[in-house]
């Protein structure tokens, strides 16, 4: 039996405006986690009767009996109070940002398989029983020393069984497993010192993404259901077509993780490098639900072009002249490589944007992540990277190329208008270069864009605009350009046609403005 523990010990408030879901549900309609069955283990202190049950009448969780069926080795009930279990302050909190009433992100999900964590990790996971949950929140942690097969029990379950796990990466020191398994996503909390930081113990970039905490000492027990929440709500969206047709490249985890992670706002202070992907303490960024839906319906688009080189051979623009007109979007695809002739044969999968816009004449900002798992039986995983190119002269603009990670992530700002190659490689030769199997699936998520910021008079008042996606812009203003001290103008303004107009008295002290992000 593992020794399990909790991230947290009470409960808090739900911050859904810094995690863009009160902005999707003011601009899209029921979309709630419909229908979506998801699966809460919960860490018990080892009375007679585990204490991990969540109660359905508590305060913060308002939802039905009936949504709940509770697992532990006491055994399985489907009414409150029961025999299996007893009730958690832990539990209901985590329940009440996950899907609880009225400050939870997936409010409308269609059952909850509530089990104690001993019994889910030795009981389903372990000997791989089948669930029916495709969305898992752990808001526990489980010992660093038994990291490497507690990363494999979850990374061979997730593949084969198509489960994303969502686990709290605990509340300060190392990341601890689950959340280090390769295919899950690891969350920390912002705005805290006691959050753990990565990388994991085996040089890996996790967490994988932050969500906001409220209260000095409650962090990533109760990050994690935001995350999970939004998972959810990305589920519900993909399997009801607002990705497109296809249903199941929408649903995939793959293609979820890859929205979440690259919707993510990026922290003050937030950085990457070119082989490490993601942030030390904050993954991707803060999560940010409505960016990643645009994203999910700007829909799928398959690679324009794919070319093969020699193993470790330059590997430029092709010559291809398609575009992907979708400028916010994602791809599900496969990429294979060979092994002979020696030394085999790197492949290339080219996506090529146009970035033109004349009515926005500055330069884009662009995000990009490239997600695939570890797969099922494998220990090491394929070696993929990413690579964004200038067309014109062939430059290389950035890269990421970790060896270790089953992650890519590119943010690059002050991107010129130009045409780009964004490439997806994958390695060929051996294993020693990084060929594990001959064929890859990936999810991938892009999103390039600028911000236009619009000035005109009403009467004696300044009126401001700009669009509503991607969020996560503040406005700023200063009297002069010479020294400028710039001012956060605090407002919320209200969501018209795509856009946040602005209305403010025409003052010296607010001559000149601009946008700016990240917002906290």
């Amino acid at each position: 039996m593992l020794f399990l523990a909790t991230c947290a010990t009470s409960s808090w408030a739900g911050l859904l405006d810094l995690t863009g879901v009160n902005l999707l549900r003011q601009t899209t309609t029921n979309l709630n986690g419909t229908g979506i069955i998801v699966a809460q283990p919960e860490a018990s202190s080892g009375g007679a009767l585990p204490d991990f049950e969540v109660n359905p009448g508590n305060s913060t969780v308002n939802q039905p009996k009936s949504l709940f069926t509770y697992y532990s080795d006491s055994g399985t009930a489907t009414n409150y109070p029961n025999s299996a279990g007893i009730q958690s302050g832990h539990a209901n909190g985590v329940a009440s940002f996950f899907y609880g009433l009225p400050g939870g992100v997936a409010t409308n999900i269609g059952h909850v398989d509530n089990y104690d964590a001993n019994y889910f990790i030795n009981s389903i996971i372990s000997p791989a029983q089948d669930i029916p949950a495709r969305i898992v929140n752990q808001s526990f942690i489980a010992p660093t020393n038994g990291q490497e097969s507690i990363d494999t029990l979850y990374d061979n379950y997730s593949a084969s069984r198509g489960v994303l796990f969502v686990s709290g990466v605990g509340n300060g020191g190392v990341v601890y497993p689950p959340s280090t398994c390769y295919n899950g996503i690891g969350v920390a909390a912002y705005g805290t010192v006691n959050s753990s930081i990565g990388p994991t113990l085996d040089g890996r970039c996790k967490p994988d993404i932050t969500a906001p905490q409220e209260g000095a000492n409650l962090v990533t027990s109760f990050t994690t259901p935001l995350v999970s929440g939004s998972a959810a709500v990305l589920l519900q969206a993909g399997l009801r077509g607002d990705g497109g047709s296809d249903t199941n490249a929408a649903s995939d985890m793959r293609t979820l993780k890859a929205l979440l992670l690259n919707g993510a706002i990026k922290p003050n202070g937030w950085t990457n490098g070119t082989s490490t992907p993601l942030d030390a303490r904050h993954g991707a960024g803060m999560v940010n639900l409505f960016n990643s839906y645009r994203q999910f319906v700007g829909g799928q688009h398959a690679a324009i072009e794919q070319t093969s080189v020699s193993t470790n051979a330059a590997h430029p623009p092709g010559a291809n002249e398609g575009n992907i007109s979708q400028w916010s979007g994602w791809s599900f695809g496969s990429i294979s490589s060979t092994s002979t002739p020696p030394p085999g044969k790197d492949t290339i999968n080219h996506h090529y944007f146009n970035l033109t816009n004349s009515g926005s004449p500055g330069p884009f900002t662009a995000t990009v992540t490239l997600v695939w798992n570890r797969q099922n039986g494998q220990t090491a995983i394929n070696n993929l990277n990413l690579f964004l190119y200038n067309t014109a002269n062939s430059n290389l603009i950035a890269q990421s190329i970790s060896r270790a990670d089953n992650v890519e992530h590119l943010y690059v700002r002050e991107l010129p208008q130009g045409r780009y190659d964004l490439q997806v490689w994958k390695a060929g030769g051996t294993s020693i270069n990084g060929r594990v199997t001959s064929s890859e699936t990936y999810a991938l998520a892009w999103e390039f864009f600028t911000m236009p910021l619009a000035v005109s008079q009403s009467d004696t008042n300044l009126v401001l605009s700009w669009p509503i996606y991607p969020t996560g812009f503040v406005v700023e203003s200063t009297p002069s350009l010479s020294a400028p001290s710039w001012t956060t103008i605090v407002a919320s303004p209200p969501v018209i046609d795509g856009t946040n107009p602005l209305t403010l008295p025409a003052s010296a002290n607010q001559k000149f403005f601009r946008l700016r992000r990240p917002a906290f």
